[in-house]
């Protein structure tokens, strides 16, 4: 398994993630997560979508709270072929009294606390906390990686910018 280090820190510390360095122009990997109702999704579930994955650590921090309330207000204005998969390894349980308690109903919880086959496959699991890296990654219809940002610093939030102007760069 390859081991990344130097990219992703918690409060300064460096951690390691686990699994492949993707880059704009490769394949998107498969994966398995399961969504709150425990039933197994992969990249073929939004086949022929643009698929915005907002990759945050738990819902319950206030960082990836704010994250996720942002995209679901991005997905508010996203067509039918655009979807945001906010993916975590929170139980799907929690994800789904989260997403209830926030009043978040745009973007789709998905867990990978099962398989963490997207975070191995996607380079972002965190071998010292088996959490998910914070991360914003856009795939486009053909499921090629069209954007990733992976956020040096666990505590900070996503380049929103970045990630708005290449989002509409996909969809255009």
């Amino acid at each position: 398994m390859l081991e990344k280090t130097g990219v992703f820190f918690f409060k300064g510390q460096p951690l390691t993630l686990l699994g492949p360095e993707l880059k704009a122009g490769d394949k998107a990997p498969d994966f398995t997560v399961v969504n709150t109702d425990l039933q197994p999704v992969s990249l073929a579930t939004y086949a022929g979508k643009v698929k915005v994955f907002n990759v945050v650590p738990s819902l319950d921090t206030p960082v990836c709270d704010q994250q996720t309330r942002r995209f679901n207000e991005v997905a508010a204005g996203l067509s039918d072929n655009s979807v945001i998969l906010t993916i975590s390894m929170d139980l799907p349980f929690a994800q789904k009294r989260w997403c209830g308690a926030a009043g978040v109903d745009r973007v789709i919880p998905l867990s990978d606390y099962m398989e963490r086959s997207f975070g191995l496959n996607y380079g972002l699991l965190i071998k010292e906390l088996k959490l998910l890296a914070r991360a914003v990654i856009i795939v486009d219809e053909k499921d090629v990686v069209r954007y990733i940002q992976i956020v040096p610093e666990m505590t900070d939030l996503p380049n929103f910018d970045d990630v708005l102007s290449e989002l509409k760069k996909v969809l255009e």
